[in-house]
């Protein structure tokens, strides 16, 4: 933890371990609550800055845990975004960490989307659904020269879980990747992957409930070493931490930064505010589901590892989230992987979108 300027939070410890449930749901928001008031009087982060990646296909009976309740079609897109952020550690050292640098060729080799992309293929018309449902905006490396970085100026990067995620295309490999004809050299130089132990050892051994969303054979060739391996919650520096959110997976984390508007919490526990905030949905049956179960949040659920702890965490991250100042019902929360808000897949668009998060200058050359 030293190594990378980093330091636990104290605030979260054991509240995970409280039982029963219903004493746990209190513990957590408690904890969240009182590391609130300490993370913001720390500071703030230096610069951050967020990119469209792509979009991809996700079917909406996972999006809103079955709530929506109007025939629909069964698949809408998810916008993954890129978020940079530039900070200084505890050791007063400048830092740049990437979050979600999603390569899209690797993660359409993970079992669900390579079985949905077989589907379409043998579908009267799915060259059609295919480009009504995918789209290319940036891969990550053109990601940072938009913004003026090299590989050599980020420190770290991080997923918020490994669904879909190939960490060879990040890391690199001394393995040739099936179908190209030479080792994958690494994304960003020098850079180490932040990640929970949970999530690592759950792609080095795959339970069958959790085989379709994870990439096979995503570590081959890949140096163990270049992962800088976490337990539960890290404050990485003053207006960044990595909040320990499971639920979704065993080791899921979610992205927490202090900004010139306040706290802003980035996960992929929801692809909507509607998820966080049911109570204000529009999309058909997410507000019945909220009044109908008694329930605060509609989790993202193509994979409930543990649903309870999901709701948990994504009331953890409600209660750190700040109100938007454009329109203050709504929470400062940015869906790391978002549901897209595109006409076609009326009625089961977003309630209301952020649309991005930028704040101060990005730096080139900073190390």
């Amino acid at each position: 933890m030293t190594a990378i300027g980093a330091r636990p939070i104290p605030e979260f410890d054991g509240v995970h371990e409280v039982w029963p449930r219903g004493e746990r749901l209190r513990a957590v928001r408690a904890a969240a609550a009182a590391y609130k008031e300490r993370f913001t009087a720390q500071g703030q982060v230096r610069a951050v800055r967020s990119v469209d990646i792509a979009a991809a296909p996700y079917p909406v009976k996972y999006a809103f845990h079955n709530a929506v309740s109007v025939p629909t079609l069964p698949l809408i897109s998810m916008i993954n975004r890129m978020i940079v952020v530039q900070y200084e550690d505890f050791d007063g050292r400048a830092r740049t960490l990437v979050f979600e640098p999603t390569v899209p060729d690797g993660s359409a080799e993970a079992p669900f989307y390579r079985n949905l992309r077989r589907l379409t293929d043998r579908v009267p018309g799915g060259g059609l659904i295919e480009r009504a449902i995918v789209r290319y905006y940036a891969q990550p490396g053109d990601v940072l020269r938009q913004l003026k970085l090299t590989p050599a100026d980020i420190d770290f990067c991080t997923f918020d879980h490994l669904h879909v995620q190939d960490p060879r295309m990040i890391l690199g490999s001394t393995e040739v990747v099936e179908g190209e004809t030479a080792p994958r050299a690494p994304l960003f130089g020098e850079a180490r992957m932040l990640v929970q132990r949970r999530e690592l050892a759950t792609l080095e051994s795959l339970h069958p409930m959790q085989w379709a969303w994870y990439v096979e054979g995503g570590l081959g060739g890949v140096d163990r070493e270049r992962f800088a391996v976490l337990d539960g919650d890290v404050e990485l520096g003053p207006g960044v931490a990595l909040l320990w959110t499971p639920g979704h997976t065993d080791g899921n984390h979610s992205l927490l930064l202090n900004t010139p508007d306040g706290v802003w919490v980035s996960s992929e526990n929801g692809i909507a505010l509607d998820n966080w905030q049911p109570e204000l949905s529009r999309i058909p049956g997410v507000r019945r589901y909220h009044e109908e179960f008694g329930r605060e949040i509609c989790p993202n659920a193509n994979t409930l590892e543990d649903s309870l702890d999901q709701y948990d965490s994504m009331v953890k991250e409600k209660t750190l989230a700040d109100r938007c100042a454009a329109d203050p019902r709504w929470l400062q929360i940015l869906p790391s992987t978002e549901l897209a808000p595109w006409k076609r897949f009326w009625p089961v668009v977003p309630t209301y979108v952020h649309g991005g998060i930028s704040y101060g200058e990005i730096q080139g050359g900073r190390r």
